[in-house]
């Protein structure tokens, strides 16, 4: 079966299921590192991006958010220039109750019976004005990272913004 589009679980219904010990079958995380770039250094110029709402962003789109912003900074300043930080973690559980489609469908599918749905995807619950991911950055390279985050933004479902802070 195709995985459903992210807006599907973009708003934030009921109670959070985060006891992963309860559960079987839970998703591996997606996300391979938190922490990329220079982890060494210190650096003076700092940018956030921001979801302006609440919402809950899937594992897989954190990491395709990751990679796409590593990947730009990587190309336009080096990687010994950035040090680039997720802020979120997927802890809840997303869970769907599937129904057969088709030709003799209504022979299968149980409709409401044990509704409660099996386990789909992890995501992460965020707050609006929630910072996702926080990248440190040198002066000269304010611009291009700017850019990085901005096309990061495009991969998470909630509508974001860049934030600049010196520190």
């Amino acid at each position: 079966m195709a995985r459903k589009p992210g807006v599907m679980y973009r708003q934030i219904r009921g109670q959070a299921t985060t006891r992963k010990e309860y559960m079987g079958g839970i998703p591996s995380i997606r996300i391979t590192q938190f922490v990329s770039g220079n982890r060494t250094a210190n650096f003076p110029v700092k940018l956030s991006l921001i979801s302006t709402e609440q919402c809950q962003i899937r594992h897989n789109a954190l990491e395709a958010a990751r990679v796409t912003a590593n990947r730009f900074l990587e190309k336009k300043i080096g990687p010994t220039n950035f040090r680039m930080t997720v802020r979120v973690y997927p802890h809840n559980v997303l869970r769907e109750n599937k129904q057969a489609t088709g030709a003799g469908a209504d022979r299968v599918s149980q409709g409401m019976r044990a509704s409660f749905g099996k386990i789909v995807s992890i995501a992460a619950r965020v707050k609006a004005n929630q910072a996702i991911v926080t990248l440190e950055t040198l002066p000269q390279y304010i611009e291009p990272s700017k850019n990085a985050l901005r096309k990061a933004g495009i991969k998470i479902p909630s509508p974001c913004r860049v934030n600049i802070e010196d520190s």
